[in-house]
């Protein structure tokens, strides 16, 4: 079905990408995913959430974790902006209506979540965990004192109790978590960058046959990775090479057409563009590669 999606979009090139992806895992090879926070949202949305474009899509993302994890998926890195939606599984809807809460400075205000995550940042900070550890930890120390409405909706947790490495990068400012007086940058920059070092390590996994995935990311995430890539290569004698890129996006934008499609495959890989909706796109792309492990 979503080769018959594809075809109908026009992107006759795309089949091969998919079934690059499908066989990665199964070369024990790394499938890296740059996730936005607007692709990985719970379908159980409130009317407030419903029209801003936000697609609920997380429990397909965790099932094609479930599935690929015996083939050692590798990485997942998203934007501190997904780790926000914490609040998603921890307490069952989001605390954020932002045409509201603008207009009186309410905005973000919500004690529970700024404060939940800043001390996870805090006490990840002093084990030296990275963002996406600490966080997933929280969660699971949430649900195991039974404290997490929607576990299943969370795919930090899934991953994490999946043991597939996930990497959060924030952007000083730019979340509402930021704004709350438990905040604490050192916290919050020493565990993402953290994160940021693993992820450069874990670019190496490309090499010779791995996918990067970049869902629905138009700035950060391309920017992220072009900078571990380059660290990669830095260390390891131009080395990961080879490996397939692929952008999906309702809309195209420059950072993911030039930082995640074409310039790391100039010498050698393949890059692919697929333009679509996420609610659409992403359940048929976990289906097309559970489909394709299931026959290999």
């Amino acid at each position: 079905m979503f080769h018959d999606y594809l075809e109908l979009a026009g992107k006759l090139e795309c089949p091969a990408g998919i079934m690059g992806i499908g066989t990665a895992p199964q070369q024990s090879l790394t499938v890296l995913t740059g996730l936005l926070a607007l692709v990985v949202l719970p379908a159980k949305l409130d009317a407030a959430n419903t029209s801003t474009g936000e697609a609920g899509l997380t429990p397909a993302d965790v099932k094609a974790l479930a599935r690929c994890e015996s083939s050692k998926v590798a990485t997942i890195e998203v934007p501190e902006q997904c780790g926000v939606r914490f609040e998603i599984a921890r307490f069952g809807g989001t605390s954020e209506d932002v045409a509201a809460g603008l207009r009186d400075g309410s905005f973000g205000m919500a004690d529970e979540t700024g404060r939940e995550m800043n001390e996870a940042f805090i006490r990840g900070s002093r084990e030296h965990q990275g963002m996406g550890e600490a966080l997933a930890r929280a969660l699971d120390a949430a649900d195991a004192n039974g404290r997490l409405m929607h576990p299943e909706l969370s795919v930090l947790l899934g991953a994490y109790r999946l043991d597939v490495p996930t990497t959060v990068h924030a952007a000083l400012g730019a979340e509402i978590i930021h704004q709350h007086p438990a905040a604490s940058g050192a916290a919050i920059g020493d565990t993402s960058h953290r994160d940021f070092r693993r992820l450069a390590h874990s670019l190496t996994n490309l090499d010779d046959g791995g996918v990067v995935l970049n869902l629905g990311s138009a700035v950060i995430m391309p920017e992220v990775f072009l900078k571990a890539l380059t660290i990669a290569r830095n260390l390891n004698e131009g080395r990961p090479r080879n490996f397939v890129s692929c952008d999906l996006d309702m809309q195209r934008h420059y950072r993911p057409r030039m930082n995640v499609v074409q310039r790391p495959t100039l010498e050698s890989g393949k890059g692919y563009e697929i333009t679509g909706h996420h609610e659409l796109m992403v359940p048929l792309l976990a289906w097309a590669v559970v489909e394709k492990l299931s026959a290999v």
